[in-house]
Formats: structure tokens, C-alpha cells, sequence
């Protein structure tokens, strides 16, 4: 296998391998054949694994990876993404996530506001509707009331009313492996509103500029998704029960699935 040697970094580079100038990779390192690197961080002795001749590594821009990382053949790492140290990254991070472990799971995401929102009691007693704003732009929490008797406990919303839209679609989302992730993309014109009706799973919002983390772990407490919020679901707990509704039909047209299509369109929004 022929390589080169950086004697000034001591990093030792496969020949295939494309590093940015810019890039930042620290002794001990050693970058595999077919990576490419661009203006990333990389902490001191991180291995990239060497991948197969039709197979490609990708490290974008703003990458953060901690020091004696493994980084497995044929995986992306997205933009803003940070590996923690010591992880073992065995497929693809998406953009702004924060991993660890071995193999490296979803643990959170950079720059996010987390939001709290604690169901008071004259929710219940007073059998109202309450709704928090976050941070982005848009997105709401709402809790609404809580009817109890001895024959059990119900809860209550209005589309229209309280939620704004008429729901054209629902589905669920359920026996989620707890290390797994959902979403992860934006509706151009789609509505929806998100209710965990058992167990928990939190809820990442992100508006392009703002991004908030909210945990659903209650049937009387949803989440508002305006069209252009990219969202992620994960941290589901073993008995996790997601409802969605939707204000429009299923239609593959309205999906943005790119993290960065999605940073464009957001910009060419606001530009225009």
C-alpha cells in the first residue's frame, strides 16, 4: 500500500486521500486510502479505516472529530458534526449531531436550545390549552387538558383551534430501536403536529438558524411543526408511541431529505 508520511504533523496519509488546506489534523493521525477531508478538525491519533476502491469517506466542513476516533470505511460525516473521543463511528452522522461510543449512537446536536416544559397542575384543573414558543421559528409546544375520573384519564385538542391546520393524513411510528433515528427531514408546505402517546422520544427542531430539542414523554403535550423545519426524532424509549398528524397527503415532492438543499432553500426564502 503506498502512503505518504507528513513528518511535520507526524500524520501518515493514504495517496488516494483528499485533505483540505484548511483542515486541521493533529499527530498520530492516519488517513485511509479514499477519504476525503474537508475543513474539519481532527483530534491526535484518529484512524480513518481504508476503504474499498468504490467506496468514499467524506468528512464536510466544520467536522469536529475527538482525539483516538476510528472512523469506519464508506461513511459520511456531515457539516457541524462532532465525534466525541474514543468513538467508533461505524455509518453515517448527520449534520450538527453529537456521537459517541462504540459503536458511536446519536447522544444530541450542536448549538441547540433545550426546552423544558413542565405540565403545571391548573392545566389540569383548569382544563386549558397552554402553548410555549421556542426558539425556532414557528415551532410551538402545547399542553393540553386533562380530563380524570375513576374510569381513567382523557385529554383533548382542537385542529383549527388550538392546532392550526385541518389534518389530511396521520400515521405512527412505533417498536423504534432506542439507538435509532427518525425524521431527519423538512416539508416545503407540509404541517404537522407530533404526540408521543406512550413511553418517550425527543424531538429536534431547526429552522436553518435556530434549533431546539423538545422531549415528548406525555399524551396531553405535542409539538407544532411549521412547513421549512427540519426535524429529527430519536432517544425513543422502548414502549415510544409517536403520533403525527399531517395537514397535507403523503407526497414525495414536498420532502427535502439534505441537510444542506434544506440551508438553501431556507436562504433562498429568505432572499427573496
Amino acid at each position: 500500500m503506498n502512503k505518504e508520511i507528513d513528518d511535520n504533523l507526524q500524520v501518515m496519509i493514504h495517496n488516494t486521500a483528499k485533505v483540505a488546506i484548511n483542515a486541521l489534523i493533529k499527530r498520530g493521525s492516519y488517513i485511509g486510502s479514499n477519504v476525503i477531508i474537508c475543513n474539519a478538525d481532527i483530534g491526535p491519533n484518529t484512524v480513518f479505516i481504508d476503504c474499498n476502491i468504490d467506496e468514499t469517506t467524506q468528512i464536510s466542513d466544520g467536522v469536529i472529530i475527538g482525539g483516538n476516533s476510528t472512523i469506519c470505511a464508506n461513511v459520511k460525516i456531515e457539516q457541524g458534526a462532532l465525534i466525541k473521543p474514543g468513538s467508533v463511528v461505524t455509518k453515517s452522522v448527520p449534520a450538527n449531531a453529537i456521537v459517541e461510543g462504540n459503536p458511536a449512537n446519536i447522544v444530541g446536536y450542536t448549538n441547540t436550545t433545550y426546552e423544558s416544559f413542565t405540565i403545571e397542575s391548573d392545566i389540569i384543573q383548569k382544563q386549558i390549552i397552554v402553548e410555549k414558543n421556542t426558539t425556532t421559528k414557528g415551532v410551538s409546544i402545547l399542553a393540553s387538558p386533562v380530563i380524570k375520573d375513576i374510569r381513567g384519564s382523557l385529554t383533548v385538542g382542537n385542529f383549527l383551534l388550538d392546532i392550526p391546520f385541518k389534518p389530511n393524513r396521520y400515521f405512527i411510528v412505533y417498536n423504534v430501536p432506542s439507538k435509532e433515528i427518525r425524521g431527519e427531514h423538512a416539508h416545503l408546505e407540509c404541517e404537522e403536529f407530533l404526540i408521543c402517546i406512550s413511553g418517550s422520544c425527543s424531538i429536534l427542531a431547526d429552522d436553518g438558524k435556530n434549533k431546539t430539542e423538545i422531549l415528548l414523554n406525555s399524551p396531553n403535550k405535542g409539538v407544532y411543526l411549521p412547513p421549512m423545519t427540519w426535524r429529527v426524532h430519536y432517544q425513543y424509549s422502548s414502549d415510544a408511541v409517536l403520533l403525527v398528524f399531517a395537514s397535507h397527503l403523503y407526497d414525495s415532492n414536498d420532502y427535502i431529505r439534505n441537510y444542506q438543499d434544506f440551508i438553501k432553500e431556507v436562504k433562498n426564502r429568505n432572499d427573496s
